[in-house]
């Protein structure tokens, strides 16, 4: 259907350039021809003012004896011939069989215009996998090949449980005698499900890089068109398609905008999407065996797609891709940054723990950012530096250095985010603080960043109890140092946090013992997927809103204790963030026992038995100079 296309163009467009060839050819004779009428015409032949002529049609081409060329338009009933044989002028004709095709050629010019726009604009239509206009059909399944970049299971990493089962299908397809010798069959479905950016899609290349199979990979959405049935078509040509090639897998991405469950939406039975979904089940498990077509898909709405789709015998597996640990984390970060020259004070595994939550594609983001930064200020190599920074801006935005604050302004974030890094620093279940910074990001005027030893599974009351207390420190330095009538708005997001934190103990996690073992999130917040007849009572909901009120308290108080205790650390703090702006890990210990952040010469391998426990050292970087100070209103700082 391609070559017919090409063909029809090139047909098209031969004809196009004659008819204009022609157009000009007639054109230009006429420009160099001046008009005349018959009469003079005669009147010229008859005085012997003529010289030559050709007859072409109706037309009358003649040279005068001035040796100008003259045309003109000879009626239907002259004699011209008569009339120049008598006047022995020399006569030449032209034969009127090339003429004429030209004139049938140009009438049916438009006609083939007309068809050769509506081929294309329906090509665009069905996209260049559609088949062309007749293709309406055919899938628009692309078979992946090595030119557009073998990946293996090498370049994936962080995700190995998941990696495994995939293995297994590879397995299968290079050596299945291994298998069958004991009676195992093949996989016909595995189904990838997880968060954005997980690597779903890398795995699935990944395995066509290892299988050295046909490859074929579509998109949910690439069966659905506006034409009914077009749909279902298209699995059916598809699946045609895998098994002339069989063995081999087809991998469909987003599978959810094809799989949803059935019935879910409005059309009934008719709606083309459920026709497509219905032939999707029956190619995939019908009464026609599919040996040798592995269908992978991946999605990360799984709660949205078909049971029928989730049985065995069509998805046999659902392999989960989950967000990596922190083992994964460091990997993952070591894949990416294979081609980014790293300097020799970079520690992936530092970097690892600071990126708590984050995917495989938010890592690569994080590895190029660094990049960047570095080659924006001429660096050969990326720093821990450049990874600090570009973390933040990932996480909480770039830097607002143009931002001016008041004296008054720097100094409250001063204390503010220094009463959260005390806090932090005197309590042992806190997570190690690992950086202070007053430089405004995002919404926040300043950030204390607390660094997880390892990704956290599970939250124990107590632990719960002395984050509270870290987050309610900002709010208790303030009203320390300023008085209850001076506290700002700066606390708003320390409230917050406080707050879900708070209800998340008693709604969810029975650590109330007032309030007992009971889920009242549902029912309390109003959720519309409630249980059916259960309710909670004016006297529980005022239960449950004391006991929140009562953590958050014991929090405010505990830290506010912890600050008095420790006032003369707090107002060190306070003072070296006031001068550096950002303090991290050993430069924290430092600025709290009165010493310069920076160690002095000889003094970096000396131990340092006054250091906390709780602080995490990172290599050193020089500390920022102060930025210029002026008037803007400040923003709620974290």
């Amino acid at each position: 259907m391609g070559n017919a296309r090409n063909i029809a163009f090139w047909v098209v467009l031969f004809l196009l350039i004659l008819a204009l060839f022609n157009l000009f050819n007639g054109g230009g004779t006429a420009m160099q021809s001046q008009s005349v009428s018959y009469s003079d015409f005669v009147r010229s032949v008859e005085s012997n003012g003529v010289s030559s002529v050709t007859l072409d049609g109706e037309k009358v081409r003649f040279r005068g004896a001035d040796g100008n060329d003259y045309v003109t338009i000879k009626p239907d009933d002259a004699q011209v011939t008569d009339l120049l044989m008598d006047n022995n002028v020399p006569v030449t004709a032209e034969s009127q069989e090339q003429s004429g095709l030209q004139t049938f050629l140009i009438s049916l010019l438009p006609f083939l215009l007309l068809i050769g726009v509506w081929i294309y604009f329906m090509n665009r239509m069905q996209g260049r996998g559609g088949g062309g206009a007749m293709g309406f059909g055919k899938s628009k399944a692309k078979m992946l090949t090595e030119k557009h970049g073998r990946v293996t299971f090498d370049d994936v990493a962080g995700i190995d449980e998941a990696k495994e089962e995939l293995e297994e299908i590879v397995e299968f397809l290079r050596n299945p005698q291994k298998f069958s010798r004991l009676g195992g069959k093949i996989p016909k479905g595995a189904l990838l499900v997880g968060p954005p950016g997980t690597g779903k899609t890398l795995l699935a290349r990944a395995i066509a890089g290892e299988a050295g199979v046909p490859f074929f990979t579509i998109s949910g959405s690439d069966f659905v068109e506006m034409f009914v049935g077009v749909g279902a078509s298209r699995v059916r040509d598809m699946f045609e398609q895998a098994k002339k090639n069989a063995p081999c897998i087809v991998f469909i991405d987003e599978i959810d905008a094809v799989g949803r469950h059935r019935g879910a939406g409005y059309g009934g039975g008719n709606d083309e999407r459920e026709q497509t979904l219905n032939q999707l089940l029956v190619e995939m498990d019908g009464f026609e065996a599919n040996e040798g077509v592995i269908i992978l898909a991946a999605t990360n709405r799984r709660d949205v797609l078909d049971p029928a789709l989730l049985r065995p015998g069509r998805f046999d597996r659902q392999v989960t891709v989950p967000n990596p640990d922190i083992k994964g984390r460091e990997k993952i970060l070591g894949v990416h940054a294979r081609k980014t020259p790293l300097g020799p004070d970079v520690d992936l595994r530092i970097i690892a723990r600071g990126t708590p939550g984050f995917s495989g594609a938010d890592l690569a983001n994080l590895v190029n950012e660094a990049a960047l930064m570095a080659a924006r200020i001429g660096r050969r190599s990326v720093t821990m530096e450049d990874f600090e920074n570009a973390k933040d801006k990932v996480m909480m935005g770039a830097e607002r250095r143009s931002m001016v604050l008041t004296p008054d302004q720097k100094e409250k974030t001063a204390y503010h985010e220094a009463g959260h890094a005390i806090v932090g620093l005197s309590l042992p279940k806190c997570d190690p603080v690992y950086k202070a910074t007053i430089i405004p990001r995002g919404g926040a005027l300043g950030m204390v960043v607390s660094l997880p030893e390892i990704d956290r599974l599970n939250w124990h009351k107590s632990e719960c109890e002395q984050k509270l207390a870290m987050t309610m420190a900002g709010k208790a330095a303030e009203i320390l140092k300023y008085g209850p009538d001076e506290v700002s708005n700066g606390p708003a997001g320390d409230i917050q946090q406080a707050s879900q934190l708070a209800r998340a103990m008693v709604l969810r996690w029975g650590m109330s013992d007032k309030v007992g073992n009971i889920d009242y999130a549902e029912a309390h917040e109003g959720y519309s997927g409630q249980t059916p007849g259960f309710s909670v009572s004016a006297h529980t909901k005022e239960l449950i809103e004391e006991e929140v009120k009562r953590l958050i308290q014991e929090a405010y108080d505990t830290a506010a204790r912890l600050l008095r205790e420790k006032e003369a650390e707090w107002e060190r703090l306070a003072q070296g963030l006031l001068e550096y702006e950002t303090l991290t890990g050993e430069e924290i210990a430092r600025v709290i026992k009165g010493d310069p952040p920076q160690a002095g010469p000889g003094e970096d391998d000396k131990p340092d038995a006054g250091t906390p426990a709780s602080v995490t050292a990172i290599p050193k970087t020089k500390p920022r100079k102060p930025r210029e100070e002026g008037g803007l209103e400040p923003e709620p700082s974290a």
